[in-house]
């Protein structure tokens, strides 16, 4: 390990091949504005500090909302549409309002430990509307939520990706995050 310079101990970065690549895919489109400036913000700060961990930011998946008649119908074709972003060993990372809120720091440690333990992909998902289907939440390797209050999706795509960069800042010791 390295000591970096606020005394936060980071690990060496891994070779380009081990690297943990990270993407977000989500349910609606990011219209021009204020919310899709910061998320455009964040995703260039993650871009360009990740790759000191060993990790990279791969991008935004955008898919359109379901038309169906019902929520269950809507959920099931959201989720084919999500599936589509994963590779075939992806980490799920699900943000749902049924899911455990955790601090920053245990945010940045779990990713730490899925690239620590070999992970190649991890994909953060965000549903519609309706949440997501129940199968890609059994299947997450985590389901996080930021409370118990309803949020629109545009400023949930914000939240992830600044606590994405957020998580790169406390591994690499960088003074952002301050407990």
């Amino acid at each position: 390990t390295i000591l970096s310079r606020c005394g936060r101990r980071r690990t060496s970065t891994p070779p380009v091949t081990d690297r943990l690549r990270i993407s977000l895919a989500a349910i609606g489109q990011m219209k021009a504005g204020p919310e899709r400036e910061l998320a455009d913000r964040y995703a260039q700060r993650l871009e360009k500090t990740a790759p000191s961990l060993g990790m990279e930011f791969s991008g935004i998946r955008q898919f359109a909302e379901s038309r169906a008649k019902d929520a269950a119908t809507r959920k099931r074709d959201e989720a084919k549409s999500l599936r589509s972003a994963m590779g075939q060993q992806s980490r799920l990372l699900v943000f749902d309002e049924r899911g455990k809120p955790l601090s920053s720091a245990e945010f940045a440690g779990q990713i730490a430990r899925w690239r620590d333990e070999g992970a190649r992909e991890l994909c953060c998902l965000i549903g519609g509307a309706d949440g997501l289907d129940d199968t890609l939440r059994a299947e997450a390797g985590r389901i996080v939520s930021f409370g118990a209050m309803t949020l629109p999706h545009q400023i949930v795509r914000v939240l992830v990706l600044e606590q994405l960069y957020r998580a790169v800042t406390i591994l690499s010791g960088h003074p952002y995050h301050r407990e």
